[in-house]
């Protein structure tokens, strides 16, 4: 309800000069996650993959199945370019159970019965999933997504005041001062572990 010269909060002026604009902090969390993410080539590429995962497997139901023989718990979600927050759905369900979903896609290029173009795409996918730069980009990408919506919902709960939001958001800059500083380091120890057990 941005727009001061037509639409909602022109009316509401209208009706009332006095009435205040605030813009919903949820949404205003989206916008910096995606400002974030469209201005990083390596980011961009990242979701690319992942969408693409979810492309491959919920193209066919035959593929559907062979994706739920492989991930019982989790499956893999489409990305919401509106609620960016929810994307934690996604990273989450690769980032836990990245070696069955690599299971699952060398089972589609080595299957018989698969198009020439799924063997090719499972391929790229089988080996992209197995790239360090994917893997440290899914342990940063996790850690900055389960943050962002853990206090999204918080502010959106019914019970939410100014002053809970206001620290629930300074919280939130604080991790990421700290992430900053030390995140990186860490992010990078838990990927180059993950490659070393070989688990995806």
């Amino acid at each position: 309800m941005k727009g001061k010269h037509q639409g909602v909060q022109k009316r509401l002026l209208d009706i009332n000069p006095r009435a205040l604009y605030m813009p919903c902090a949820c949404h205003s969390l989206n916008l910096t996650l995606c400002d974030m993410a469209n201005s990083s080539r390596t980011a961009v590429s990242f979701f690319g993959i992942m969408q693409r995962i979810y492309v491959l497997f919920s193209g066919s139901t035959k593929r559907w199945k062979v994706l739920l023989d492989y991930i019982p718990s989790l499956t893999v979600k489409s990305l919401c370019n509106t609620r960016w927050e929810s994307r934690i759905k996604s990273v989450r369900a690769i980032r836990y159970q990245a070696p069955q979903l690599r299971l699952a896609l060398s089972h589609l290029r080595q299957a018989s019965d698969s198009e020439a173009s799924t063997k090719s795409d499972a391929k790229k996918l089988f080996d992209l999933l197995g790239n360090f730069e994917f893997i440290l980009g899914m342990v940063i990408w996790y850690d900055i997504l389960f943050v962002v919506d853990t206090v999204s919902k918080r502010l959106q709960s019914s019970s939410m005041c100014i002053d809970s939001a206001l620290q629930q958001i300074e919280g939130m800059m604080q991790y990421f001062r700290k992430y900053r500083n030390e995140g990186f380091e860490s992010s990078l120890k838990v990927a180059k572990g993950a490659l070393q057990l070989k688990w995806v």
